[in-house]
């Protein structure tokens, strides 16, 4: 997704602008062979390396990604770390701590192209955020300018999103908002992500449409969906993401098909729209 601050996003690890055409903000790797957590929801059939994903970038004329921690890696961030430090000026990453993590640790994965922390909480509870150990380490992660990308579905964002919101952190919400595919746009949860717009702290990823519902209905609702963000948020707090290699989904998903998703839900070429960090 390109962005008129894509200088900024990439900061001081990055070369200048030129050759810069556009942004994969969702996309995983991992390979089969690497130890998974007890009680996953679910497990690969494939790998995803970095260099099939840069072939990717490469086959869809995408010049940066941003990869995102999975699942059944747990808090197990090394391949992704390793794929940051092979592609430091087209990579940046979002990773999976526990929130007693300590700020060494933290200012360590800043300085090899981590730029956020995600909570991926579909299957499990809400964390407590009013807690002093969380509140501490929203602190640690707002001092480092990072993000707090959160999935999860939206009738739990109205209690989610306001402790992160306090706290200072830059919020990003996957997916749509993963609104009900019964009630879809007129989810209350949706709605409340609607409200925050105005803010100008939260970003939300047009990524995954297959996420919010089957047999059609996840497509169905990102179309009304990417219309009322687009209203209450604005171009450049919409990303776009492949969600690559489409974990569950493999055989529905196609990067170029993604990006064509987005042309057609909203007109953007290339998905014209971004955040100060990830582009």
């Amino acid at each position: 997704m390109s962005s008129p601050d894509c200088a900024t996003y990439m900061g001081s690890k990055a070369p200048s602008e030129k050759g810069f055409t556009s942004i994969d903000t969702h996309a995983h790797v991992f390979t089969r062979g690497m130890k998974m957590i007890e009680g996953r929801r679910y497990t690969p059939s494939r790998d995803a390396t970095l260099a099939d994903y840069l072939a990717v970038l490469d086959e869809n004329d995408i010049s940066h990604g941003v990869l995102v921690q999975v699942s059944f890696l747990g808090t197990d961030n090394r391949y992704l770390i390793e794929a940051l430090r092979q592609e430091p000026a087209r990579l940046r990453g979002i990773v999976v701590v526990e929130p007693g993590i300590t700020a060494d640790e933290l200012r360590a994965l800043d300085e090899v192209g981590v730029v956020g922390v995600r909570l991926n909480l579909i299957g499990l509870a809400d964390p407590v955020l009013a807690s002093a150990g969380w509140k501490e380490h929203l602190r640690r992660l707002a001092m480092l300018d990072w993000q707090v990308e959160v999935q999860a579905e939206a009738q739990r964002l109205p209690r989610i999103l306001p402790p992160l919101l306090a706290a200072g952190v830059r919020v990003v919400v996957d997916h749509f908002g993963r609104p009900d595919q019964t009630l879809g746009i007129n989810d209350p949860g949706f709605r409340y992500l609607l409200t925050l717009g105005r803010t100008r702290s939260v970003w939300v990823k047009l990524s995954g449409d297959y996420r919010n519902g089957q047999a059609g209905r996840g497509q169905q609702i990102a179309v009304s969906a990417a219309a009322a963000l687009l209203g209450e948020f604005g171009a450049e707090r919409l990303m776009w993401g492949s969600d690559w290699p489409h974990t569950c989904f493999e055989q529905l998903g196609a990067t170029d098909a993604a990006r064509q998703a987005l042309k057609a839900l909203i007109g953007f070429r290339g998905g014209e729209a971004g955040t100060r960090k990830l582009g």
